[in-house]
């Protein structure tokens, strides 16, 4: 079973845009794939969407906010243990059967 953290838990970005780092963190022994999914496309943008997290260590994933109105969003990742086999981590994602997920809850104001 795998095990992923995101640090910090929660973000805050300025309405008129601006850019956030949130830090995967992989606890287990076993190299995890993840997908980042955002509750409102229009003004997110994130980088990786798709990525992979060796035992032991971290991924960056950025999240830019363009310009737009102020309210509350949320990032959804999805994770599993990465296929040994897997090439790119769009590939070892559609391996994943049942992802577990991560909610960080995003704020702009």
């Amino acid at each position: 079973m795998s095990t992923l953290t995101v640090d910090p838990p929660a973000g805050a970005v300025p309405a008129a845009g601006g850019k956030v780092t949130h830090t995967l963190a992989n606890g287990g022994a076993a190299k995890v794939v993840f997908k980042v999914k955002s509750s409102n496309n229009t003004e997110y943008r994130l980088t990786p969407v798709f990525g992979f997290v060796e035992p032991g260590a971290q991924a960056p994933v950025e999240v830019t906010r363009l310009a737009g109105p102020p309210k509350e969003d949320k990032l959804v990742i999805e994770y599993g243990d990465a296929p040994a086999d897997a090439a790119t981590p769009q590939d070892a994602f559609k391996g994943v059967a049942a992802p577990q997920k991560l909610t960080v809850p995003i704020k702009a104001e």
